[in-house]
């Protein structure tokens, strides 16, 4: 065989072998695979939340296990034992940071408390995503830990809409209560911002009391409540298991149907009684959506792609007009959303 013959075959054999290694790149891309990210079967996936016996968090937890499923992705979401137990989610997120997780996706009790125990995983360079409530910026800062996305609904909106609802409710006048969340936490603080702007100058707010985000103690503070302001017409609580309590104190008091009670969260429950007349409206949240929108994102950095630096979650007021609607697609949004992980509109 001549120089040239030798040369041509040689040539010939590049090209084939060139041609197979593209093809092996585009089989593996084709498998979910990225050239500068992790496969999807590799991508594991852990989530912190409050607690699961507010049902709220537990369609948050449902939503992203369902995403996971759904993805091929292990997703592990563990909680404290309630929504204020802050020590027993840290406890949880300093478990799971010492395993071999490829992202994070954390709600806070408050602004601060899980900042400490995310302090190992910002220094493995793991990605870490802020949930539903805000974690304090400036603190984590100064800790060294940062996030990649916050995923969570707009409570300030969220508060506006339940304050021009309860405007409507009353005709534009009379005295109404707020019940609060946990004290300094963010979203109870902005849903009472929301209802502030909204209402200022209309309606006057004679009372606002914390009730932690639970129901007994809800049904507690509002007892006490209608009896010194006997005459307030409308209760806005800043989530259903609050709402649920305040319209318990609202009927042993003998005033069901006489005082409008708006929440916010939209859990089974507050459906339920949006439907009987119960609550008036709830602003449900769709925490279900939270969940999934957290999972996707998760993957998205883990195959080496970027995600927006906020992500906003759809909510929409449940009154007697749509609450069947959305009892039967529960807990999933009944009418479609835009998802801005992947820019198309979702169900």
């Amino acid at each position: 065989m001549n120089t040239d013959n030798r040369a041509t075959r040689t040539k010939r054999i590049a090209t084939v072998a060139l041609a197979a290694s593209l093809a092996v790149g585009v089989a593996a891309c084709g498998r979910g695979g990225s050239s500068s990210g992790k496969s999807t079967k590799d991508v594991r996936i852990a989530i912190a939340t409050r607690d699961f016996t507010n049902p709220y968090w537990a369609a948050l937890r449902d939503g992203a296990q369902a995403e996971g499923k759904k993805q091929g992705v292990k997703v592990t979401v563990q909680a404290g034992d309630s929504e204020t137990d802050s020590t027993g989610e840290n406890t949880k997120i300093s478990a799971l940071a010492a395993q071999n997780y490829t992202c994070f996706g954390v709600t806070p009790v408050n602004a601060t408390n899980v900042i400490t125990p995310l302090v190992p995983v910002a220094r493995k360079k793991i990605p870490i995503l802020n949930i539903d409530t805000q974690i304090s910026p400036s603190t984590s800062k100064a800790a060294g830990v940062s996030y990649k996305s916050f995923i969570g609904s707009d409570n300030l909106q969220a508060g506006k809409l339940a304050g021009a609802t309860m405007l409507k409710l009353l005709g534009g006048t009379g005295q109404v209560a707020v019940l609060q969340g946990i004290a300094g936490e963010q979203n109870g603080i902005n849903r009472l911002t929301g209802f502030t702007q909204s209402t200022q100058g209309k309606l006057q707010i004679v009372a606002k009391q914390p009730a932690n985000y639970d129901q007994a103690t809800a049904l507690t503070v509002t007892s006490a409540i209608l009896r010194a302001h006997p005459t307030i017409t409308g209760i806005f609580a800043a989530n259903d298991t609050m709402g649920l309590g305040a319209a318990q104190a609202v009927k042993n008091a003998g005033k069901a149907g006489k005082i409008k009670i708006l929440s916010v969260d939209g859990i089974t429950d507050a459906l339920k009684a949006v439907q009987a007349g119960t609550l008036s409206g709830t602003i449900t949240q769709y925490p279900y959506a939270e969940g999934q929108l957290a999972v996707q994102a998760c993957i998205k950095l883990a195959q080496g792609k970027s995600i927006p630096a906020r992500v906003v979650a759809p909510i929409k007021l449940i009154d007697k007009s749509n609450v069947a609607q959305s009892i039967k697609s529960f807990p999933e949004p009944f009418v479609p959303y835009h998802n801005p992980i992947t820019g198309k509109s979702q169900q």
